[in-house]
C-alpha cells in the first residue's frame, strides 16, 4: 500500500508538471507571439512615418539633391523613380534587398502632353501633383548601411511632386530591437521553465503526501483490524470535512456493519444451535429406549420431534437464502387467492380461520414465500388466539394490505419490534409445547422487506403485511 501510495504522489507530480508545462509552454508561444507581433508593428508604424516625412518633401516641391533623409544607420531611405532609377538615398545606404544604391540619377525633363513617368492611367490609385499616396505597403527586407547590412521592416509610400512626376519613397526600421527583445524572453522562459517545473513537481509532492497521510492511517488501522479480526475498532477520522473524512467515516460504518453482522450470525449460531439440541437429544432417547424397550417407544413423539427437525431446517435454509440476497421472483400473485388456498387446507387448526374482506389486488414476488408468510402470520395468531382468527386483504391506495388478526391478549407495545428478531419468544419457555424456535415472524418480516413492502404489528394482535400492489 505504501508504494501504492508513492506511485500516485509520482503520478500527481508528473501529473502537474506536465499540465504546467503545456500551459506555460501555449502561454510563452502565445507571448512571443504578441511581442513579436507588436514590435514588428512599431517598426512598421517608425518606416511608414520616415516614409511619410519623405514624400511630404517630394510632394511639397523640395529637389531630391536636398532632401532632408534620416541617418541610414537607424532609418535607411531610398527614393526610386517608376522605372528604378535611384533619385536620392540616406547616408552610407549602399544596398536594398542587394539592390546597390550607390549611383543617382536626377529626374529627366518632363516630356509634354503628359507623355513618359507622369501618365497614370495604369495607376489603380491616381496620384495628383503635390500629393502623397494614403496608403503605404509594408514588407520585409535587407539593407546594407555602410559595410554592416541587416534586416530591416520597409515601408513604401508614392508621392508627386508639383511637376508630376511620381517617386517611390522606400523607408526602413531595424527589426534588431524586436530580435533582442524576443530573444531575451524566450532566454528567461528556457531557463525560468524547468526551474518552475521543479517547484511545481515539489509542491505537488508535498501537498499529495500532507493529502494521503491520513488515508495512510486507515491503511494500518485496517491492517491491523485484518490481523487482529477485532471488529470493535475504528479507524481515525481527521476531521477536516473532505473526501477523506468522508471515507474515514463510511469506513467505520462499514465496520460497524460489518460488526453487527458478524455478532448477529453469532447469536444466530448459537441460538439455532440451543433449538436443535433439543429435539435431536429428545428424538435420540426416544430412539435408544425403542431399542432397549420396544414397548416404551413412543412414535407419535419421534415424530413430532422429526417434523419440528424439519422446519427448523427448513426456516434455516431460507433464512439463509435471505441473508445471501436471494430475490423473490417476479410473478403476480392475487392476495385473496392465496388466503383461500393457505385457510383451506388448514383442517387440523385448534381455531378455524374466519375469512374477512377479500379485495381483488395482485402483487408481484414469489408464491411460496409470501404462502410461507401467511402461513407463519396465521400459525402466530392460532398459537395466542383465544377463540377467533380472521385473514383479509384490503387495498390502501397503491399498496395491498394483508391482515391477521386474533382475539388474544396482544403484543405489549414496547415489545412489538422485538418479536421480529430471530429466535425471540414473548415467553421464556422453549418447550415444543410452547410453539415454535421464534423464527416465524423474522422470516416473515424478511420476505416482506425483500419484496419491498413492510410487516408490522397493529392494535395489539393485528400484523399487516404492505406489499405495493401490481
Amino acid at each position: 500500500m505504501r508504494r501504492f501510495f508513492g506511485k500516485v504522489r509520482v503520478r500527481a507530480a508528473a501529473g502537474a508538471s506536465l499540465v504546467v508545462a503545456v500551459a506555460l509552454v501555449a502561454a510563452g508561444t502565445a507571448l512571443l507571439l504578441v511581442l513579436k507581433n507588436n514590435l514588428v508593428g512599431q517598426a512598421d508604424l517608425q518606416a511608414e512615418n520616415a516614409a511619410r516625412e519623405v514624400a511630404t518633401q517630394i510632394a511639397t516641391g523640395k529637389p531630391y539633391e536636398k532632401l532632408d533623409l534620416p541617418d541610414g544607420d537607424d532609418l535607411p531611405v531610398v527614393v526610386l523613380a517608376e522605372d528604378g532609377r535611384v533619385l536620392a538615398a540616406g547616408d552610407d545606404v549602399r544596398a536594398v534587398d542587394g539592390k546597390a544604391v550607390t549611383e543617382r540619377h536626377p529626374p529627366t525633363a518632363r516630356q509634354p502632353d503628359g507623355a513618359g513617368s507622369g501618365d497614370d492611367d495604369d495607376d489603380d490609385r491616381e496620384i495628383k501633383p503635390g500629393e502623397v499616396d494614403d496608403e503605404a505597403r509594408h514588407s520585409g527586407g535587407t539593407a546594407t548601411v555602410g559595410h554592416r547590412t541587416a534586416d530591416y521592416r520597409f515601408a513604401t509610400v508614392e508621392a508627386k511632386d508639383t511637376q508630376g512626376d511620381k517617386a517611390v519613397v522606400r523607408a526602413g526600421a531595424p527589426l534588431a530591437a524586436e530580435r533582442e527583445a524576443v530573444g531575451s524572453v524566450r532566454t528567461a522562459m528556457l531557463i525560468g521553465l524547468p526551474c518552475l517545473l521543479l517547484v511545481v513537481a515539489g509542491v505537488t509532492w508535498l501537498v499529495t503526501r500532507r493529502a494521503l497521510r491520513p488515508v495512510e492511517g486507515i491503511r494500518r488501522e485496517m491492517a491491523a483490524i485484518t490481523a487482529s479480526t477485532d471488529l470493535s475498532r475504528r479507524v481515525p477520522e481527521p476531521g477536516s470535512r473532505d473526501e477523506i473524512d468522508r471515507l474515514a467515516r463510511t469506513t467505520n460504518e462499514t465496520l460497524g456493519a460489518l460488526q453487527e453482522s458478524v455478532e448477529r450470525q453469532r447469536r444466530f449460531v448459537a441460538d439455532a444451535s440451543h433449538e436443535l439440541r433439543s429435539p435431536i437429544a429428545s428424538l435420540r432417547t426416544q430412539l435408544e429406549v425403542g431399542v432397549a424397550h420396544p414397548e416404551l417407544l413412543d412414535a407419535e413423539g419421534a415424530v413430532e420431534d422429526a417434523v419440528r427437525l424439519q422446519n427448523l431446517a427448513a426456516d434455516l435454509l431460507l433464512l439463509a437464502r435471505l441473508d445471501a440476497g436471494e430475490r423473490p421472483a417476479d410473478t403476480r400473485i392475487d392476495l385473496a387467492a392465496l388466503v383461500r388456498e393457505e385457510v383451506s387446507q388448514r383442517v387440523g387448526d385448534r381455531i378455524a380461520v374466519e375469512v374477512g374482506e377479500l379485495a381483488g389486488v395482485e402483487v408481484a414476488g414469489s408464491r411460496s414465500q409470501l404462502g410461507r408468510v401467511l402461513g407463519n402470520l396465521l400459525d402466530n395468531a392460532q398459537r395466542h388466539a383465544a377463540g377467533a382468527v380472521r385473514a383479509s386483504v384490503v387495498r390502501e391506495g397503491e399498496w395491498a394490505v394483508l391482515r391477521v388478526e386474533d382475539d388474544g391478549p396482544g403484543v405489549p407495545p414496547e415489545e412489538r419490534e422485538r418479536i421480529f428478531e430471530r429466535f425471540v419468544r414473548l415467553d421464556d419457555a422453549r418447550s415444543r409445547d410452547d410453539g415454535g424456535a421464534g423464527l416465524g415472524l423474522a422470516i416473515a418480516r424478511d420476505v416482506a422487506e425483500r419484496h419491498g413492502g413492510t410487516l408490522t404489528v397493529r392494535d395489539g394482535s393485528v400484523f399487516a403485511l404492505r406489499l405495493p400492489a401490481a
